[in-house]
């Protein structure tokens, strides 16, 4: 079976607390988009029995063993009985980048597995393991624009407002340490809920909506800030780093005309 899990991009995102567990509480939109990883997985007849894992495309940074697939089955065989598997993860969507790609694989490969073997998980179990594994695992099970709230771990869908609208992402090969771009941010609660404005007109978004990790990441390493400034240049009707970084996106009204030096960095545009 052949899938293909999504990365998403973040449009907000707030650092609201700190939590007793040690995590933080956020708000943020998540929204889908078509860059997306492949994952194969057959029965595996090879001796002896077990899951096995191979990776191509980007570096992914980990071994196969520790890689979010790996712990996903792992997870999976506490509570399931299914054949051992053969796996093939082809990376397309950069680690570290601010875009899930990890927790995408994961999250995929756990709802696919589900329905494959007609594990009867349910979606309640499945976003229970999805957890387990990175905070925002739960929200690709779905994949759908999402507001989340808590670790990231609560979802409520949202109109797909970007429909029809043209995105160009970028990512100039910067790995960002999430656990390190949390502590170099200061929680706050927002005066108002980040619904309001996404539910305005995208062109006054710029004004209105902010990414919590953007102060840190862009005196740490300039060229995301600047990528973000130059893609308003070129007339974005909005623009963000996703995630705790380092992919910056712009949304337009129809496909830009990028300079050399931005084309440099894109690693996916297209309609949403």
């Amino acid at each position: 079976m052949i899938i293909f899990p999504k990365a998403k991009i973040n449009i907000g995102l707030r650092i609201t607390k700190k939590r007793p567990d040690g995590f933080h509480d956020i708000e943020t939109i998540f929204y889908p988009i078509d860059l997306s990883d492949a994952l194969e997985f057959t029965d595996s007849f090879e001796e002896p029995q077990r899951d096995i894992l191979t990776v191509s495309g980007i570096e992914t940074g980990c071994m196969p063993d520790d890689n979010l697939v790996m712990m996903a089955v792992r997870k999976l065989r506490e509570r399931f009985t299914f054949p051992f598997l053969k796996i093939h993860l082809h990376k397309a969507v950069p680690s570290g980048a601010g875009l899930g790609g990890g927790s995408s694989d994961a999250a995929f490969f756990l709802k696919s597995v589900d329905r494959h073997y007609n594990l009867q998980a349910g979606t309640g179990i499945l976003n229970a393991l999805a957890l387990e594994l990175g905070s925002d695992c739960p929200f690709f099970i779905e994949a759908v624009p999402a507001h989340a709230t808590g670790r990231g771990e609560i979802l409520n869908p949202v109109s797909p407002l970007l429909s029809g609208l043209y995105i160009v992402l970028l990512n100039p090969g910067i790995g960002i340490n999430t656990g390190e771009a949390y502590r170099n941010c200061r929680p706050s609660e927002p005066e108002e809920s980040l619904l309001l404005h996404y539910n305005r007109p995208v062109n006054e978004w710029k004004d209105l909506i902010f990414n919590d990790f953007e102060d840190y990441a862009f005196k740490k390493h300039p060229v995301i800030g600047e990528i973000k400034s130059r893609l308003y240049d070129c007339g974005a009707l909005f623009s963000s780093m996703s995630g705790s970084g380092s992919s910056v996106f712009g949304i337009f009204i129809i496909k830009p005309t990028l300079p050399q030096e931005l084309k440099d960095y894109v690693i996916f545009q297209g309609s949403l």
